[in-house]
């Protein structure tokens, strides 16, 4: 009997994505996921010859090593991802059982590539997962063609913000509710309004959201120059849930300046998020593969950055040049 194994992100993006995958072909399905920061979910798929895979929002350059494992016992895979195409433009790959779907535009995600690949079938879904991702004004302009007023707009930001916040933290305990549990709230409802309207899971991660946002308005930058700012956030409980709003929340304040936001880990350096300037949406990726991270164009991260490669990493942001 063929085995069906869903992998995805446990942020917006990625339960979004898998939300209206799944709406338009329900099947029973083994669920993969975890905080924003496990990206390597790969490696926990155990498949056999026949087996099918999902895979959603997770960086293939990060993923390969596994996924080519996954492929040569013979199992079909389907991915779609936002994250580091180039990685796969010069490395080619290809395999008759992989049906790869790979876009690292600043303006796409993963919820936005299902939606294409779907024709519109959950665009509302889709959007969700693109407001959670930071993709305000594309999330804007889509829903203002589907007929949404400001209202429903603001609803469904709302929402994606608090579904992305929630995927923040470095254990469960953490986190309000796993990612897993959210997406088994997520996936009964067709419409997100409706999720909105009978379940109160997102008025309470935003309602912790907001309580975590105010813990940050003391918080002065690190460091700063005309085109950078730098935060520093102390290893605490609503700094590892905070840490993905608080940089969207500085790059949409300043939107021509690049963000970076720290969280000093327990057991030395730096956790790293890096936002692009929204003027110029792409090089995050860049700038953090060089200290062993990864991205997409806009957006980034480096999970372990040594105390003293921060004055290095410091210039390289100061330096690097958005939007090529």
């Amino acid at each position: 009997m063929t085995m069906h194994i869903d992998v995805c992100n446990g942020d917006a993006d990625g339960l979004c994505a898998l939300v209206q995958w799944r709406l338009h072909e329900p099947r029973s399905a083994r669920l993969i996921t975890g905080l924003k920061r496990e990206i390597e979910l790969l490696q926990k798929v155990q498949a056999a010859q026949g087996d099918q895979v999902l895979v959603l929002d997770l960086s293939l350059r990060r993923n390969r090593p596994a996924l080519l494992h996954l492929l040569e016992a013979g199992v079909r895979v389907r991915y779609f991802d936002h994250h580091d195409a180039d990685a796969l433009a010069q490395h080619p790959l290809t395999h008759p059982l992989l049906e790869a779907h790979i876009d690292s535009a600043s303006d796409i995600c993963t919820s936005l590539l299902v939606d294409r690949y779907l024709g519109g079938l959950f665009s509302a879904w889709a959007l969700v997962g693109a407001y959670g991702d930071n993709l305000t004004q594309v999330a804007d302009a889509r829903a203002a063609r589907m007929g949404l007023g400001v209202e429903e707009r603001r609803r469904l930001r709302t929402l994606g913000e608090a579904i992305n916040y929630n995927a923040y933290g470095e254990s469960a305990q953490d986190v309000l509710i796993a990612p897993a549990q959210l997406y088994a709230l997520l996936i009964r409802y067709r419409d997100p309004f409706a999720l909105l309207d009978h379940e109160s899971i997102g008025q309470e991660l935003e309602a912790r959201r907001q309580t975590d946002l105010r813990q940050a308005t003391t918080l002065t930058p690190h460091w700063q120059d005309a085109q950078t700012r730098v935060y520093v956030l102390p290893d605490e409980p609503w700094s590892r849930r905070v840490m993905g709003s608080l940089v969207n929340q500085y790059a949409n304040a300043q939107p021509a300046q690049a963000h970076a936001v720290l969280k000093t880990k327990s057991s030395g350096g730096f956790l790293v998020s890096v936002r692009a300037p929204l003027s110029a949406p792409s090089g995050a990726a860049a700038l953090c593969r060089k200290f062993g991270g990864g991205g997409r164009a806009g957006a980034a991260g480096i999970d372990h950055l040594p105390e003293e490669g921060l004055s290095g990493f410091i210039q390289a942001l100061s330096q690097a040049h958005w939007g090529e």
